[in-house]
């Protein structure tokens, strides 16, 4: 979309002002539009039938840059210099007053950017001065989502496409420099176009096909990421899982040239306590899922190159929290890396697995492995790390999709407090959650007659909550946890506000504000 985006810079190729439904801009804005002598042109382009106001929607005017007639007479007016008057302004309507708040920063910053890619503008100045006071808005708050918006919108992934075809989109492409007079909306763009780059990390990696992003793969991008934000970087693969008997992984993953393998990523703040509790982070990081032995039918496997996506997020998160958040709190991930595949060597259904904290698991369908590789990082985490807490993030159900669409994540959590700090976190990203019940009813469906438990009930009954309720089985009472299953959100399926077709990047924010806001403890 863009070849850069940055803050700053002091051209003015287009100027960018809203406006509420029904309402032409407030009066600093004309004044202001006035004093580069721009007024007159807004205004006649809010006459227009096309300027609704509603949000997103968007007009144009063209202001008159050439030199006007110099003014005679005492009361004559000091002529306004050209080059402080736009080419154009982008007007975009806000939508009612009452439903304008910082989220709809973020899907108008998509509206606008489309237009300013369109246009091939190099300069833009952002004025929403007017509506967030009048809304009485926090500034940078505002300035963090269109930043985001911008940001996201961004997303260049062309590296899989010819070098020909690669070449003719980069030259359509033209750098992008932003800025505003109010300061405190300056700084949130900053800090949204700084979330949005660690978002673009993990959408980069869901968009990378199977056949390059191996679990190898996987951990040479971990490592690297290490290296850069200067994260500690821990593997365990091969003799390392059967020492440390990670039993889902070996499972899941031996049927697959490519071995599965656990990682962990480490933050640790600059003068933090040594013995203050992690904020610890888990990922499903299928790198591809054919179904195993209970494979997936006709066209089922199409897209499962995502199915790592939780890790992904992960991964974009460790990122944001290294380079732009900082928070006070160590943080500690793990990725449990895998491909779910078909040979001689594959696990099978009616096989039964032990894992590292005594449970047994009966296996009824090799297509529900995501929660097996998953379990061995919950009981690692919660025997070695002392966590304060444990999310989890998963593309885990196709129950979740049939039950909140592509709107909410299923979000899975009994403490009040974790699960307050996740909606918060969440709001603030745009990224919404949707408290799914937990019931002791739902882990008895998860018994097995042979085992302990069965990985899937063939009942098919609460879907969605059968995995969270597998996965509780792995997690210490004591901890508190929070399951996000990401299978609705993690794609879009079309073009519209601050995304394109394809990966989301959903999470990634979220946690990068959730660690932000965690208070550390010793």
């Amino acid at each position: 979309m863009f070849k850069s985006i940055s803050v700053g810079g002091n051209g003015h190729d287009a100027l960018i002002i809203g406006h509420f439904q029904g309402e032409k801009p407030d009066d600093a804005t004309l004044q202001k539009l006035a004093k580069i002598g721009a007024a007159d042109a807004v205004l006649s382009a809010l006459s227009r039938p096309d300027a609704t106001g509603e949000s997103g929607a968007i007009v144009e005017a063209f202001p008159d840059r050439q030199p006007a007639a110099p003014a005679t007479g005492a009361k004559a007016k000091k002529p306004v210099d050209p080059a402080t008057i736009p080419s154009r302004v982008i007007i975009v309507g806000l939508g009612k007053p009452a439903n304008f708040d910082v989220d709809s920063l973020r899907h108008i910053a998509g509206v606008v950017g489309r237009r300013l890619a369109n246009a091939r503008v190099q300069s833009a100045i952002v004025d929403f001065s007017g509506p967030i006071k009048a809304r009485e808005l926090d500034a940078r708050h505002a300035g963090t989502s269109f930043g985001e918006g911008l940001g996201l919108l961004g997303w260049v992934c062309d590296q899989f496409r010819g070098g020909k075809k690669q070449d003719e989109e980069a030259k359509r492409r033209v750098p992008l420099a932003v800025r505003t007079e109010n300061a405190r909306f300056q700084q949130g763009i900053e800090r949204g176009l700084a979330l949005a780059i660690s978002t673009n990390l993990c959408r980069t990696l869901s968009q990378t096909p199977p056949n390059i992003a191996t679990t190898q793969f996987i951990t040479d991008e971990a490592k690297k990421l290490a290296k850069d934000c200067g994260l500690a970087f821990k593997e365990w693969t091969g003799e390392a899982l059967e020492k440390e008997r990670f039993t889902g992984l070996i499972n899941v993953g031996k049927a697959s040239e490519n071995k599965p393998r656990l990682l962990r990523l480490e933050y640790r703040p600059d003068g933090g306590k040594k013995d203050a509790k992690p904020v610890v982070l888990v990922g499903k990081t299928m790198t591809y899922d054919t179904g195993g032995l209970s494979l997936k039918i006709n066209n089922g496997m199409v897209g499962m190159k995502r199915d790592k996506d939780g890790g992904c997020a992960v991964i974009g998160a460790m990122h944001a929290i290294a380079t732009v958040i900082k928070p006070k709190v160590p943080v500690v991930a793990y990725l449990a890396v895998a491909e779910n595949s078909i040979s001689d060597e594959a696990y099978r259904p009616d096989d039964v697995i032990t894992y590292r904290n005594g449970v047994t698991v009966e296996v009824t369908n090799t297509d529900a492995e995501g929660r097996l590789v998953l379990a061995d990082a919950l009981v690692y985490a919660c025997e070695k790390e002392t966590p304060s807490c444990i999310v989890d993030l998963a593309t885990l159900t196709g129950g979740v999709v049939v039950a909140l669409g592509s709107t909410f994540c299923g979000m899975f959590c009994e403490d009040d407090t974790l699960r307050s700090r996740i909606e918060k976190a969440a709001s603030a990203a745009g990224e919404r959650v949707w408290r799914l019940p937990m019931h002791s009813e739902y882990r008895d469906m998860m018994k097995s007659p042979i085992a302990d438990i069965q990985n899937s009930n063939a009942a098919r009954k609460a879907h969605p909550i059968q995995g969270a309720a597998f996965l509780s089985y792995f997690v210490e009472d004591t901890i508190p946890w929070c399951h996000l299953d990401i299978a609705g959100v993690h794609v879009a399926e079309k073009n519209a506000g601050p995304y394109i077709e394809g990966p989301t990047g959903w999470g990634v924010r979220l946690l990068a504000n959730f660690a932000e806001s965690y208070p550390a403890r010793g």
